[in-house]
C-alpha cells in the first residue's frame, strides 16, 4: 500500500538553502564532484549569453567576466531590467538587486562568500554587497558608467566550490544542447587574470 501525503509531509525551503541542498539542479555540480567552481562559472555565463527574454534575445548580449582568484570571478554585461522602482532597481530575492531574470546568478551567490552587484542605466548607478544571497546593506549610489549594465562579482565557498578554476577556458561550451537561437552578435569575453604574464583571455561566442 503507498505512503499517503499530507501537510506535515511537505517542506518549505528557501531559495539559497534550495541551492546549497541540490546545486547539482542548478549547476549539474555537486560538492565532492568534478569541477564544481567551473561548472558555476561556464553555467553564468551560459545565462548571461542566453538571458531572460524579458532582458534581451539570445545572443545579442556583449559580456566582459573576470577571472581574480582561484575560486573569484566577476561577470558584467550591458543589460539591465526596465522596470525601476521610480528612480531606483527593483528588490529582487531578500532585497538584493539579484532578482528572477538573473536566477543562475543568484544561485551562484547562494554557493558564495561574498557577492557584490553594481547596475547602472540613465546615469545612475547603485552597488550592495551580499553574504551568499542575504544582503549585508542596502543598495547605495555609486557614480555611474557610461551606458547601462550589470556585474557580479562572486567569491565562490572553499568549503564547497574547490578546487580551483579551471585554465582551459577555451573548452567551454555555453550553449545547451536544445539552444536553437539564432547566432547574433553577442559574444562573452573572459580573461583569466591569474596569468603570470598578463591577462589570459577568450572569446566565446
Amino acid at each position: 500500500m503507498g505512503h499517503s501525503y499530507d501537510a506535515a509531509d511537505i517542506q518549505v525551503v528557501d531559495f539559497d538553502e534550495h541551492v546549497r541542498r541540490h546545486p547539482e539542479m542548478y549547476f549539474g555540480a555537486w560538492h565532492g564532484g568534478p569541477d564544481p567552481a567551473t561548472r558555476i562559472l561556464s553555467a553564468v555565463l551560459s545565462h548571461a549569453l542566453h538571458p531572460a527574454a524579458r532582458l534581451a534575445p539570445a545572443h545579442t548580449a556583449r559580456v566582459e567576466a573576470g577571472i581574480e582568484g582561484d575560486l573569484t570571478f566577476w561577470v558584467a554585461d550591458d543589460l539591465v531590467e526596465d522596470a525601476w522602482d521610480g528612480e531606483r532597481p527593483p528588490s529582487g530575492y531578500y532585497g538584493s538587486l539579484l532578482g528572477p531574470d538573473r536566477w543562475t546568478c543568484a544561485a551562484a551567490a547562494a554557493l558564495s562568500t561574498r557577492t557584490v552587484v553594481g547596475v547602472w542605466r540613465d546615469g545612475r548607478g547603485f552597488r550592495q554587497e551580499l553574504s551568499g544571497l542575504r544582503p549585508v546593506e542596502d543598495p547605495r549610489e555609486i557614480d555611474a558608467p557610461a551606458g547601462r549594465g550589470t556585474r557580479v562579482l562572486f567569491e565562490l565557498d572553499a568549503t564547497w566550490a574547490g578546487p580551483a578554476l579551471s585554465t582551459g577556458l577555451a573548452s567551454l561550451d555555453l550553449h545547451a544542447p536544445h539552444c536553437d537561437a539564432p547566432f547574433g552578435p553577442g559574444h562573452v569575453t573572459l580573461r583569466d587574470l591569474r596569468a603570470p604574464h598578463g591577462p589570459a583571455a577568450v572569446r566565446l561566442e
